[in-house]
């Protein structure tokens, strides 16, 4: 008898589930920092009715402000900038000035509130900065030997040789940041104030009428 061959059915790889990654913007837990500065405000109230000074926050607040502004300078709009660690001190700073003013019956989301206070720091950051830049791009222009001063910096490869804003390239701004500070800058003209001259009324009376407002 002949024997029967065996079927050999084809092997299929087990699916295994991928765990999904934690969404970046839970490396605060939102609800673990509402209680944390729940708790903080207590401690402001008690010391506000008994006369002594504001507490500082504690260390697990700073913690959460620390990695918002540091996970915040990592974004794209912001990761270019050489002065990103002053930044990051700035939206610290500005989250301890202002930390006070939450509101946990206004607001239950303190991660979305100290991110906005942050992200505004940061660009106030980056005026004051580009404004120190803006100040040395003109100093530039307006040097005897700013030629010269170029070829350096092309030999040094700081500005490209086919720039067409060497300047503006070397002190690391656009063409719309320059346009920008130069409205600014540009005097604004006063407009002439007309000056009327009032003329004093004189009232003139006649003899008669004097000597009866003395009687």
């Amino acid at each position: 008898m002949a024997k029967k061959k065996k079927v050999t059915k084809p092997v299929t790889k087990k699916k295994t589930r991928r765990k999904k990654k934690k969404n970046a913007a839970h490396y605060v837990d939102n609800e673990e920092f509402l209680e944390a500065m729940c708790a903080w405000k207590v401690t402001v109230f008690e010391a506000e009715a008994s006369g002594d000074s504001k507490p500082g926050v504690t260390e697990y607040i700073g913690t959460c402000f620390l990695k918002i502004a540091t996970h915040l300078s990592y974004r794209p709009n912001f990761i270019g900038y050489s002065y990103r660690e002053e930044m990051i001190s700035d939206g610290i700073e500005n989250c301890l000035m202002y930390c006070s003013n939450f509101d946990p019956e206004k607001s239950s989301n303190p991660f979305s509130y100290f991110t906005q206070i942050i992200y505004y720091a940061f660009l106030r950051r980056i005026q004051k900065e580009k404004k120190q830049q803006y100040i040395k791009f003109r100093c530039i222009e307006a040097a005897q030997h700013k030629q010269s001063f170029m070829n350096w910096a092309r030999d040094q490869n700081l500005v490209s040789r086919e720039s067409s804003n060497p300047a503006g390239d070397y002190c690391k701004l656009t063409a719309l940041d320059i346009a920008n500070f130069d409205a600014k800058t540009k005097p604004k003209s006063r407009k002439k104030k007309k000056t009327t001259t009032k003329k004093k009324r004189t009232t003139r009376g006649t003899l008669d009428d004097a000597f009866d407002e003395e009687k």
